[in-house]
């Protein structure tokens, strides 16, 4: 079994070797930018552990998790873009080195060569005598990889209209990270599972396991932007109370809140002018009060519970599941 250090080491090394046309090196430059500006390759290596439970072979599958990585770097080009972000990973965005309509272009150039890296995979069938299987096998992969480009983009649509929504449930918070942040987890995963052709039900739960885990990480990150330590986070706390983003916290809150703190967690809301660390240490004093670290670490222990469950219940042997297990503790900075 490969380790997840290894497989980004093999992520890293394949990435180098996508195909791109050198004579338009204007629209190619900005996506070798993007691609190689860092990253820790969680969604490719993901699917190589989903595929290594099932065969050695992880080679063979290689352009299918390249895939997943362009796709998610698309997203993200896109996303500076739309938030009009000036940096990404320590660097300079794509619209900001270059410009907008190169952004752009390269982006829809980065979908497209994702969709090829999926498709055209000639590794997968290089097989003398190619079985029926491995067409059912891509068929049911590219179904599943489908379902995963078009949720980040209706997710992303859900977080645009929560800016200008009055107020947001918890059931439709979830419901848009889930699209938005844990559906490229799991589908990656069932994807590997899908090309090993391991049967449906296995797919299943590595779906169920990359969900939980996924939401369990972006409840999380709402945590830590509130009580994270910014040395150890990577950026200053509070951004998302700034910037009255909709977070599981603030929406716990204006649930759970008395009438004179939720009165108060309004009028901040409603603030144009106001000194940022003021309204930080104000919004946080009212989650204090609430509860409202309590019930979110409660939540990602449930949510972080039923993912490991899901693994559980694979009948593959518990050693080779280990490289997951593992992965899930190291992404929640968790010992056990």
């Amino acid at each position: 079994m490969y380790t997840q250090q290894e497989l980004t080491q093999i992520v890293n090394d394949a990435l180098l070797q996508v195909r791109m046309n050198p004579d338009v090196d204007h629209l190619y430059a900005p996506i070798r930018y993007a691609i190689k500006n860092g990253g820790k390759r969680i969604r490719p290596v993901l699917m190589l552990m989903a595929y290594n439970l099932y065969r050695n072979d992880i080679l063979r599958i290689m352009d299918n998790a390249l895939a997943m990585e362009v796709y998610h770097n698309f997203t993200l080009l896109h996303d500076d873009v739309m938030d009009k972000a000036e940096m990404r990973r320590g660097m300079p965005c794509v619209h900001i080195k270059w410009d907008e309509n190169t952004a752009i272009l390269s982006g829809d150039t980065m979908l497209a060569l994702a969709y090829r890296l999926m498709t055209e995979n000639y590794a997968f069938f290089d097989d003398e005598n190619c079985e029926k299987e491995h067409y059912d096998a891509l068929t049911a992969a590219l179904k599943t990889f489908n379902k995963a480009t078009i949720g980040v983009c209706e997710g992303q649509q859900f977080d645009m209209d929560f800016e200008t929504m009055d107020s947001v449930t918890e059931e439709q918070y979830m419901e848009m990270i889930r699209l938005k942040t844990s559906l490229l987890l799991s589908c990656s995963l069932k994807i590997g599972a899908q090309l090993a052709e391991a049967e449906p039900e296995e797919a299943e739960l590595l779906y169920q396991f990359g969900e939980k885990i996924g939401l369990a990480f972006q409840l999380q990150d709402d945590l830590l932007d509130v009580y994270g330590d910014p040395a150890v986070f990577g950026k200053n706390i509070g951004g998302d109370i700034v910037e009255n983003k909709k977070t599981f916290m603030l929406i716990k809150a204006l649930e759970l809140a008395g009438p004179e703190h939720k009165s108060q967690l309004m009028q901040w809301i409603a603030r144009k002018d106001f000194d940022p660390h003021e309204k930080i240490a104000a919004v946080t004093y009212i989650y204090n009060v609430c509860g409202i670290r309590t019930i979110c670490e409660q939540k990602i222990e449930s949510l972080f519970a039923e993912g490991m469950a899901a693994l559980d219940k694979m009948g593959v042997d518990v050693e080779k599941k280990e490289p997951l297990r593992a992965f899930a503790l190291k992404l929640m900075n968790r010992k056990s």
